[in-house]
């Protein structure tokens, strides 16, 4: 069992050492349970491990439990507050400790505590362990937002988030709001609001804040008097000032501070929270023009299920900061929208640190419920704000239903509770038709017309386009997949040249697991830019050819380089690229014509070559593109004319895991040309064998799919070093190792 301590706190982590009982069994509740009967886990935990397509939603909605036990120290006992938080458990949550329940949590998506001091046991010995029971209901019930409705996307289940204990005094912080005014002048303020519960415990303390920079040093801090009640909550607003010198958060330099929010009494701490905070004015304004830090940014964005193949939301910290860093690096987005439900802290987390600018909301998809439904709604988006606000990525709060008809009083309500709990961010209403009433402070609009138009209201910004209109695979024909790029690309294109128009968000970043009311026969939705794999698609190649060049050379060709994949033989070459010019060398000799006349507004718009009538009848060669800035070479890429698989290519996006028992990473494959290109024509299947202290996840052996997939590589709770050997049935093997610590 794992216990750390903060200034004044003690965590207890309960991430390890679960027994899950697949089935409803109420005895779980108390030692009856005998864990031979269940599965030994560690959270994140999915409830149902399943394939990445082709599954029977239903099959992972049932009710389960989850056991643990944990001690808890004798000098805690009756002068110490105990508390018992979940991060999520999707669906419904009733949480019992040493056999009567603590609380219920309706709401998979949002994190909840229970005070669990009067049920506590204290001290060492088999007798006074606790024993904490969850029973986890994951079926969608009508009760419980988002279901009631159908709903185009999975929710999974499981103890899916991390869960802990924590051990205060008897007076402790409850909350800590940060936030900054005037922030673009020399008199910018650093503002925490600070609420303090008591329990016994009244009298004179001192409620300090201060600022860390990211090595930890002080850079300012102030404190205040109060006077803490003996039963209940206080509440103080400090101002931190002589913050001339802190540096602003901003997405190309996103600087991140903490701060640490103390409760001392007697010049003694007892207790203390800290939160990573960035300095940073985000507005959207009346002209329709999107403001960070006083300047103007365009917004080119993509949606983001937090749903992962096989493990379903259940994903570790490590895979949920690789997908802000596929999203913020590789594609080079700058804005995500969280659709359409609040997302992990440790996404949230990874966005601040890399610029990545966030629309966070409520969850919900097009159906509204009944009068309960809807506070429960309001009380799952009121969960959401107060757990994200000191997130300078964030820059919107969505408060309407996804795509819901107008409600007029469940909407003024829910942009009244956004503004008083967060005055420092403008409200979202995401809607998919026009002439919706406009409650909040940004028109938010779906726009599926496969065209921009003028917008209705300002501020106005697109938050889904293409997508369901245009289904894409991997495993598609050239001619879809090549209009599938060219559809974002002209949205893209188009909102960059309207000014009124803040950004355009599309649908969506990876394909993801749906209802069979959705998606393909599969269960998956094919509305990606990149697949379920976070692969990418052609169309990905749009937003990360938007990238500086200054920051990464781009240069993908949208095509397999095949003769016989078009419908008339191959009709022009698309390329997409930050260089000034592309050369095509080999038998084509020429050379690709930006198209600026089709897509003025973009950066840097595709390539074309239209050349290609020359080589039909004739030997089908080798292809090289050649891109050149400044006129001189920054890039080379070559495609072989025969498309044979030279090698089986594999690797782990990170090379070290924690011996948790829980971290994890994604082992992908591809059969590769002898120029390192995926072959999308290969099939067979793709076996890995683990030695070490880790498991794969996964659909083991894997058939290949567009000759590419992937599994996941998890820690078992053991140090030490790691192999994968990976056979596909072609006879081409592959080794990954990874170090776990």
């Amino acid at each position: 069992m794992a216990v750390s301590a903060s200034i004044g706190r003690q965590i207890v982590d309960l991430n390890a050492d679960w027994v899950f009982f697949r089935k409803n069994m109420p005895a779980a509740r108390v030692f009856a349970a005998a864990a031979k009967d269940g599965e030994k886990v560690t959270i994140p935990h999915s409830s149902l491990l399943l394939p990445h397509h082709n599954f029977d939603e239903k099959s992972y909605q049932f009710v389960s439990w989850y056991r643990r036990e944990f001690e808890l120290p004798k000098t805690a006992e009756g002068r110490k507050k105990v508390f018992i938080e979940f991060d999520g458990v999707m669906l419904a949550a009733k949480v019992y400790v040493n056999g009567k329940l603590a609380g219920e949590h309706k709401g998979g998506y949002t994190p909840f505590a229970f005070d669990i001091t009067s049920l506590a046991r204290f001290g060492p010995g088999k007798g006074n362990r606790n024993v904490v029971a969850v029973q986890v209901d994951s079926r969608e019930r009508p009760d419980i937002a988002p279901f009631g409705g159908t709903v185009d996307y999975l929710a999974f289940g499981g103890l899916y988030r991390e869960a802990r204990v924590v051990l205060t005094e008897r007076a402790w912080i409850a909350d800590a709001f940060p936030f900054a005014t005037d922030v673009l002048s020399d008199g910018r303020t650093l503002r925490v609001k600070t609420t303090v519960a008591g329990d016994g415990a009244g009298g004179e303390f001192v409620v300090a804040a201060t600022l860390l920079d990211s090595r930890g040093r002080k850079a300012a801090r102030a404190e205040q008097a109060i006077e803490a009640p003996v039963k209940g909550e206080a509440h103080v607003e400090l101002a931190v000032d002589g913050l001339e010198k802190v540096e602003l958060w901003d997405i190309d330099r996103p600087t991140m501070y903490k701060v640490r929010v103390e409760l001392l009494e007697g010049g003694k701490t007892v207790d203390a929270v800290e939160k990573p905070f960035g300095f940073r004015e985000a507005r959207f304004d009346k002209d329709g023009r999107f403001r960070l830090n006083g300047r103007v940014v365009k917004l080119i964005g993509l949606d983001r299920h937090q749903t992962y193949p096989y493990i379903g939301c259940a994903a570790p910290a490590r895979l949920q900061r690789r997908d802000a860093e596929v999203l913020r690096e590789e594609l080079g987005l700058n804005i995500v929208r969280t659709s359409h439900y609040p997302q992990s802290v440790h996404f949230l987390d990874r966005c601040d640190e890399l610029g990545l600018l966030v629309f966070e909301e409520l969850p919900g998809w097009q159906h509204i419920g009944d009068a309960a439904w809807k506070a429960n709604a309001i009380e799952q988006m009121k969960e959401m704000i107060v757990r994200d606000r000191h997130h300078p990525s964030i820059v919107l709060w969505g408060v309407r239903i996804n795509e819901s008809q107008d409600d007029h009083d469940f909407y003024v309500e829910s942009n009244r509770v956004s503004r008083e709990l967060d005055p420092t961010r403008q409200t979202g209403g995401v809607r998919c038709f026009r002439e919706s009433e406009f409650l909040e402070d940004v028109f938010t609009f779906n726009e599926f017309s496969s065209n921009v138009r003028e917008p209705n209201h300002v501020p106005y910004l697109i938050t889904e386009f293409a997508g369901h209109t245009f289904p894409t695979k991997t495993f598609d024909r050239v001619e879809r997949q090549i209009e599938h790029a060219l559809l974002h690309t002209r949205i893209q294109d188009k909102q960059m040249g309207m000014p009124e128009i803040a950004g355009a968000i599309g649908w969506c970043a990876f394909d993801y697991n749906t209802h069979i009311d959705f998606g393909s026969g599969d269960r998956i939705c094919y509305h990606g830019v990149s697949d379920i794999f976070r692969f990418p698609k052609f169309a990905a190649y749009l937003y990360m050819s938007q990238k500086d060049p200054a920051k990464q050379v781009v240069m993908e060709l949208a095509d397999f380089w095949a003769r016989g994949d078009w419908n008339h033989c191959t009709k022009f070459l698309l390329i997409y690229s930050n260089c000034d010019e592309v050369l095509i060398n080999g038998q084509l000799n020429g050379r690709a014509e930006p198209m600026r006349d089709e897509f003025p507004n973009l950066a840097h718009p595709p390539f074309r070559f239209d050349k290609m009538k020359d080589v039909w009848g004739h030997g089908w060669n080798d292809l090289e593109l050649v891109g050149l800035i400044g006129g001189k070479v920054a890039i080379r890429k070559r495609w072989p004319a025969d498309k044979l698989p030279s090698k089986l290519a594999a690797w782990t996006d990170s090379k070290v895991l924690d011996a948790d028992g829980s971290d994890m990473t994604q082992l992908s494959f591809m059969m590769a040309d002898r120029f390192g290109n995926v072959c999308p024509y290969a099939t067979g299947a793709v076996t890995a064998k683990a030695s070490g202290p880790v498991r794969i996840i996964g659909e083991n052996p894997f058939a290949l799919v567009g000759g590419r997939g992937a599994l996941y590589v998890r820690s078992d709770g053991r140090k030490g070093a790691a192999s994968i050997e990976l056979t596909c049935t072609s006879g081409h093997k592959a080794q990954v190792k990874v170090k776990v610590g």
